[in-house]
């Protein structure tokens, strides 16, 4: 037995390698930023779903430990559960766990609560969103109290004590490294840029919609749509009807770094999901020099160039007036720095 005290991260997926860079982009920037601000700690990320073996293997000089769930449910989803569960005795046992930190308050949260409970450790779960929702059971199951809850934003925190009847006591709000940018150009040659995944809940046929009204007035836009899911077909369709080829290119998904590459060159920033916890899209594209607009207001304090709106029509007058507008000043707006959101995790758990 060792002295060595683990922190411990229960996660549904993790990048597969160091060159994954597109699978949660934050979560990843936090534990290697934790790494950085503690290197005595040892961090130990044990992954539910994915990737998709059951090799441990190090990520920046980080362990990480894959179940291999693949989502799947009945009883391999049991078997999933007592796997972890014995991973966390094994690392129990051989020091002393510092605190339990899982990502989303579901099944990460509900084996990291049941074993932190049974071995009076100290378990707090991050909520990141859809999570909040009232539709998620496992909060009405588990009762957390308020201090065993991190929400995202203000939003997020509002939505769970709305939903369930708990208040989280901490606040850990979505960042960006700033250091993943490449040094600006000063060259905007695409007028609008989104990203994500192209499913319902992202309303991206919005996003055509905007651009097919905007193309009407300025016949030269130029938008991107990053990101890939199944509604891309349907879109896809839309901009063929809609005349829109010369004008929208869905790309599919990018690496990271091209990402944030074709947001430094994008002038505004649209994000028409109808649900957001807080889009850390939105913040990489402010820091990216771009103005966003979007339905969903993450914190209550304002955060310059980044415009909400509550309707289709007002997302649409906004980007016209700041595309009729240019040019404007381009400045890089950084809310809420990764260093700053890793020190704050550490504290809340009193490392």
């Amino acid at each position: 037995m060792n002295n060595e005290k683990t922190f411990v991260i229960l996660t549904p997926g993790f990048p597969s390698s160091e060159h994954d860079s597109t699978c949660l982009p934050m979560q990843q920037n936090l534990i290697r930023k934790l790494k950085e601000v503690r290197p005595d700690l040892n961090i130990v990320v044990l992954s539910f779903q994915y990737p998709y073996h059951k090799n441990p293997y190090k990520w920046h000089d980080i362990c990480v430990i894959p179940f291999n769930g693949k989502n799947r449910g009945g009883l391999t989803r049991l078997l999933l559960r007592k796997r972890v569960n014995s991973e966390l005795k094994k690392i129990n046992s051989e020091g002393s766990i510092a605190g339990l930190l899982s990502f989303w308050y579901n099944e990460c949260a509900w084996i990291g609560k049941k074993f932190a409970d049974a071995h009076s450790l100290t378990h707090r779960c991050w909520i990141l969103g859809q999570d909040a929702k009232k539709q998620n059971t496992s909060p009405r199951r588990l009762k957390p109290n308020g201090y065993e809850l991190i929400a995202l934003s203000d939003f997020v925190r509002d939505e769970f004590r709305k939903n369930h009847g708990v208040e989280p006591r901490h606040i850990v709000p979505a960042a960006i490294d700033a250091l993943e940018f490449d040094k600006y150009d000063g060259i905007k040659n695409i007028d609008i840029v989104a990203a994500g995944s192209l499913i319902p809940l992202k309303q991206y046929t919005v996003f055509v919609e905007i651009v097919s009204a905007l193309q009407k007035t300025l016949p030269g836009v130029r938008a991107l749509l990053i990101g890939d899911g199944p509604d891309r077909k349907q879109l896809e369709r839309m901009i063929k009807k809609s005349g829109l080829k010369q004008n929208l290119v869905i790309t599919g998904e990018l690496p990271h770094k091209q990402v944030l590459d074709c947001m430094q060159k994008a002038t505004l920033f649209l994000h028409p999901s109808s649900y957001e916890g807080f889009g850390v899209v939105c913040l990489e594209a402010l820091y990216a020099g771009a103005h966003v607009i979007s339905f969903c207001k993450p914190m209550k304090k304002e955060i310059p160039q980044w415009h909400t709106v509550e309707t289709k029509e007002e997302m649409l007058a906004k980007a016209f007036m700041l595309l009729r507008n240019r040019p404007f000043r381009v400045e890089r707006v950084l809310p809420y720095s990764i260093e700053d959101q890793a020190k704050s995790m550490l504290e809340i758990f009193g490392l």
